[in-house]
C-alpha cells in the first residue's frame, strides 16, 4: 500500500508553487507529521508533512520544479519494500527502531530537528557554505537560526568559521616567494560570479512590479511633513506607553491613523478597478511593507480603523518578528486595501513607490532630517520628512491625490487631530 504526497491548498489566489528542499530521500523512513518537503509560493514557504508512516518510495518532482495544487510530489510505501537494506525485521514499517540499530535510526531524526530550528533560507545558505547548523546559535523567535546567523559564521572569503586551532604550525617556504607582477591577477582581485535560482517569491515580485507599471497609469505626488509634534509627543509619552502596553510608540501608528483619516475623505484612493467598475471599499485593511530575507512582503493590519495606537504598534512588531523568522502565514499577507512603505528605515530621502495591485495607491515614508524651514517669516531648524503618494491615474485624479497627501500632512503635524478621526 502506498500513500501519495500531494500539493495541498496553498491559500487564497495561490495555485502554483515551486518545490524547495526535500527533507528526506528515497529509502528514508518517515512517520506521520514528519516534514517531507518545502514548497515555495509567492507569499510564504509551506512545509508538507507525511500523512502516513512508512518508507519514502519515490520523489516525482525534484527541487526547483513548478507544481500545482493536487499534483503528486512523491509516494510513501507502507510495507518498507523500497527501503534501503537495514538490520530491522521485514515487518517494521515505521520510524521505530530495534535494539540492533538505534544509532542508524536516530540520525535522520536528529538531522530533521536540526533543520527545523532554522529558516528555509538559512538552511539553503548553510548547505551552500558548508556550515553546520548544529554549531550556529539562533537569534530568531524560539532560538530559530536566521540567514544573518549563518552569515555570521562565514568568513569574508566564503569559508566557514572554525573554532579549533591548527595542531601544527605551517612550515615556512624554503625559498622566498616571487614578487607578483602588478598586472597579475590574485585571488582577491579576480572577478567572481555566482548564479542563483530566483525563488518563486522573487519571480512573483518581479512579475507583479512589471505588471503594475504596464497596467496602471501610475503617477506620484510629493509633500513634506514637519515631524516635530509627533517626536515631542513620543518623547513625552514613551515611557508611560511602554509600561502600559509593552510596546514602543513608533511612527507607523501615526501614519496609519492619518492615512485612514485621509482615505475616509477620499474614498477612491481606497478602491480597486474590476473590469469597467470601480469597487469602493469602506473598510481599511492597511498593508505594511516589510523587507524579508527573500524579498518584500506586505502583511496586512485588518480593520485598522478600529484599532488603538498600541494595537497597531503590536501588529507591526509581530510582523517584523515573523518576517525575520520566516513564519508569516498566508492569512497575514492576504488582501489589503492600501499600503504604507517606509524606505526611511534604510536611509532613503525620496522615492516613487510602485503600486501593490489591485490597490490603486501607496504611501511612501522617508528619512527624517533636520532642515532649515521658514516659520512666521523666520528661518528655523525643523525635523522634516518627505512623503510620496503613488496612485493609479485611471481612477484617482491629481487633485484627489494632492489633497489626500495634504490631509495626511495636516493630521501628522497636529497629532491631537487624530483623536477626532477615531
Amino acid at each position: 500500500m502506498t500513500t501519495d504526497i500531494v500539493v495541498p491548498e496553498l491559500g487564497e489566489s495561490v495555485v502554483e508553487a515551486t518545490v524547495g528542499e526535500w527533507r528526506v530521500k528515497v529509502g528514508d523512513s518517515v512517520k506521520v507529521g514528519d516534514v517531507i518537503v518545502e514548497l515555495e509560493t509567492d507569499k510564504v514557504d509551506i512545509e508538507v508533512g507525511a500523512t502516513a508512516a512508512g518508507v519514502m518510495a519515490d520523489i516525482r518532482h525534484p527541487a526547483g520544479s513548478d507544481v500545482r495544487i493536487g499534483d503528486v510530489l512523491g509516494t510513501i510505501g507502507g510495507d518498507g519494500a523500497t527501503a534501503a537494506p537495514t538490520a530491522q525485521p521485514p515487518q517494521a514499517s515505521t520510524i521505530a527502531t530495534t535494539a540492533a540499530e538505534p544509532a542508524a535510526a536516530a540520525k535522520p531524526a536528529d538531522k530533521a530537528t536540526e533543520k527545523e530550528k532554522a529558516t528555509p533560507v538559512a538552511r539553503r545558505m548553510a548547505e551552500a557554505e558548508g556550515v553546520d547548523l548544529a554549531q550556529v546559535s539562533g537569534s530568531g523567535a524560539g532560538g530559530r537560526v536566521t540567514k544573518q546567523d549563518v552569515a555570521a559564521r562565514v568568513e569574508p572569503d566564503g569559508a566557514p568559521v572554525t573554532t579549533s586551532a591548527p595542531t601544527t604550525a605551517p612550515t615556512p617556504p624554503t625559498q622566498p616567494a616571487p614578487t607578483a607582477s602588478p598586472l597579475s591577477a590574485s585571488p582577491t582581485t579576480a572577478r567572481r560570479e555566482e548564479r542563483q535560482r530566483m525563488s518563486r517569491r522573487r519571480r512573483t515580485i518581479a512579475q507583479r512590479l512589471v505588471e503594475a507599471q504596464h497596467t496602471a497609469a501610475m503617477l506620484t505626488t510629493f509633500n513634506e511633513i514637519d515631524m516635530g509634534a509627533v517626536m515631542e509627543l513620543r518623547a513625552r509619552r514613551q515611557d508611560e506607553f511602554v509600561k502600559r502596553y509593552g510596546v514602543k510608540l513608533g511612527f507607523t501608528s501615526f501614519f496609519v491613523k492619518a492615512a485612514i483619516g485621509a482615505l475616509k475623505a477620499f474614498p477612491r484612493i481606497n478602491a480597486e478597478i474590476q473590469g469597467d467598475e470601480i469597487v469602493l471599499k469602506y473598510y481599511y485593511d492597511v498593508g505594511i511593507a516589510v523587507g524579508a530575507e527573500e524579498g518584500l512582503v506586505v502583511p496586512v493590519i485588518r480593520d485598522a480603523d478600529r484599532l488603538s495606537f498600541a494595537a497597531i504598534e503590536s501588529s507591526v512588531r509581530d510582523f517584523a518578528v515573523k518576517s525575520r523568522d520566516g513564519t508569516l502565514s498566508l492569512e497575514d499577507l492576504r488582501g489589503g486595501t492600501f499600503t504604507i512603505t517606509n524606505g526611511g528605515v534604510f536611509g532613503s530621502m525620496l522615492s516613487t513607490p510602485i503600486l501593490n495591485p489591485p490597490q490603486v495607491a501607496i504611501l511612501g515614508l522617508h528619512n527624517i532630517q533636520e532642515r532649515p524651514v521658514v516659520r512666521d517669516g523666520q528661518i528655523v531648524i525643523r525635523s522634516m520628512m518627505y512623503v510620496a503618494l503613488s496612485y493609479d491615474h485611471r481612477i484617482v485624479d491629481g487633485r484627489e491625490a494632492v489633497q489626500f497627501l495634504v490631509r495626511v500632512k495636516q493630521l501628522v503635524e497636529d497629532p491631537e487631530a487624530l483623536l477626532l478621526e477615531g
